[in-house]
């Protein structure tokens, strides 16, 4: 099996097993693995296969706006896992964005042109910083980055929150004013093109942020050296590469990938900042999108969607009796599989190299 061919069937082995798994627990639950593929479908293509083939644009676009952020926290793990770091940042990162974005919105006046672009990057440029910071720590002080970006994500949520509460003086207690036109990701014509869904402009971002990351990965000396720091640390510095510098630098675009899911979800999905009641997970969805992907751009461009697929086929599910939490078990079954890839390829040789054995010995 060639290396190329490896990387495409062990997330595929992964997921059929995963939803072989979720399906063997339906059955187990008393309900129809029918009834978990048909939301599943209709989630992605609005098509109703249960009640007379009926067709709802507005699953579409749930099912991309579900997609979007883990797409991006995906590519934030990613981007530094490719330097050999395990960033689980993201979350804290993608808050911060967020906070700036909404900072941006409320603060500034001009005309949309201006705006959403200040909006979009205000929130890279925080989540940038955000990730930095333990960047510079293991650079300089070989502080380990999980530490770090554990911390990080707890103190990112509750200046969120501060933040929200105290400074932009929320009424409620929950959410900012809305913001202005201007600002906002929203357009009336992709969200009746897709039946009142939530569908916005964001996808443009995303789009351009999966691009630009296998652009520098792959495309240019700079992306190389990375990844030669991720290979091996110290054979990179023995040939003169910048170690340091490239840790920092790594921590700082993968924070930028999930500052910009912060804008995504404030200026996209909703229309002002909110306050938390706790973690929403984009982060920690996005390591799983990561793996399944093998940290390649068009890997998490798939994982991503399917991973919102699920997402967005949860209330679907429920509504056919199926239980909430078979959507996480899934998840983390693929996960898993994709964790037991090595085992796997290990049975595939073995499979592989008795069916050469045997078909010699037929020869003979």
């Amino acid at each position: 099996m060639t290396k190329r061919t490896e990387k495409v069937l062990m997330p595929l082995i992964a997921v059929f097993l995963g939803f072989l798994l979720g399906s063997i627990i339906v059955i187990s639950t008393g309900r129809s693995p029918v009834s978990m593929f048909s939301a599943m479908i209709r989630a992605v293509t609005g098509i109703d296969l249960v009640n007379g083939m009926s067709f709802n644009p507005r699953y579409i676009g749930e099912f991309i706006i579900q997609s979007m952020p883990i797409i991006l926290t995906g590519l934030a793990f990613a981007f530094a896992s490719r330097t050999g770091l395990f960033s689980i940042g993201a979350e804290g990162q993608l808050m911060v964005g967020s906070l700036a974005a909404t900072a941006v919105s409320l603060l500034v006046v001009a005309p949309a042109a201006v705006h959403v672009p200040l909006v979009l990057l205000a929130a890279l440029l925080a989540g940038a910083l955000w990730g930095g910071i333990p960047g510079l720590l293991k650079a300089r002080f070989n502080v380990h980055e999980v530490v770090v970006t554990i911390m990080m994500n707890y103190i990112a949520f509750h200046l969120n929150n501060f933040t929200i509460l105290n400074v932009f003086g929320s009424v409620d207690r929950v959410k900012t004013a809305f913001f202005p036109q201007s600002a906002l990701l929203k357009d009336p014509m992709l969200e009746s093109l897709t039946n009142g869904s939530r569908l916005n402009w964001g996808f443009v971002p995303v789009i351009l942020a999966l691009l630009a990351f296998s652009f520098i990965i792959n495309k240019t000396t700079f992306g190389y050296s990375l990844r030669a720091v991720g290979y091996n640390k110290e054979a990179a510095r023995y040939a003169g590469m910048k170690v340091n510098r490239n840790i920092i630098l790594s921590m700082m675009i993968a924070g930028a990938f999930a500052g910009l899911a912060g804008a995504v979800i404030t200026n996209g999905t909703f229309n002002f900042g909110r306050a938390l009641p706790a973690s929403e997970g984009y982060g920690f969805d996005g390591i799983a999108v990561a793996l399944v992907g093998a940290n390649e751009a068009s890997g998490i461009l798939f994982a991503g969607l399917l991973f919102g697929m699920l997402k967005a086929a949860q209330p679907l599910m429920q509504s056919q009796g199926i239980p909430k939490e078979i959507v996480g078990i899934i998840q983390a079954s693929i996960v898993l599989f994709v964790a037991m890839q090595y085992g796997i390829k290990m049975i595939l040789d073995k499979l592989a190299s008795k069916k050469n054995a045997s078909a010699e010995g037929g020869q003979e």
